[in-house]
């Protein structure tokens, strides 16, 4: 199931980098990508929630892990919204960098992850 929540961080991510392009360019594409967007962050809540269901307990950095997952999810939403509507998107991208950045540490830090950072 790891394979499947990487892929799907992955997917999304490209689709968010996409939307956000097409929305600079003013495409009509960019609201039904958008949807694609958001079924893809459905699709990463639960597999992330299958992950943390086949676990026998959860320590302490995987609930941090998964809020700040949310945020990451939120951070993403709440960018394509505001750069659709013209408003300023600053410091949600200095969120979402931040958030990503301390979501990819503890995904490779904890053991379910890969051991870059033994």
């Amino acid at each position: 199931m790891t394979h499947a929540h990487i892929t799907t961080w992955v997917v999304a991510l490209i689709l968010f980098v996409v939307a956000i392009a097409l929305q600079a360019k003013g495409h009509e594409k960019t609201k039904m990508l958008h949807m694609l967007l958001r079924l893809f962050y459905i699709l990463i809540i639960a597999t992330g929630a299958w992950i943390l269901h086949s676990m026998s307990s959860f320590p302490f950095l995987y609930i941090v892990k998964v809020i700040v997952g949310l945020w990451v999810i939120g951070t993403m939403e709440m960018i394509l919204v505001r750069t659709a509507k013209g408003k300023n998107t600053n410091v949600l991208w200095l969120q979402f960098i931040v958030a990503f950045v301390v979501v990819l540490y503890l995904g490779f830090k904890l053991p379910f992850g890969f051991s870059f950072f033994s």
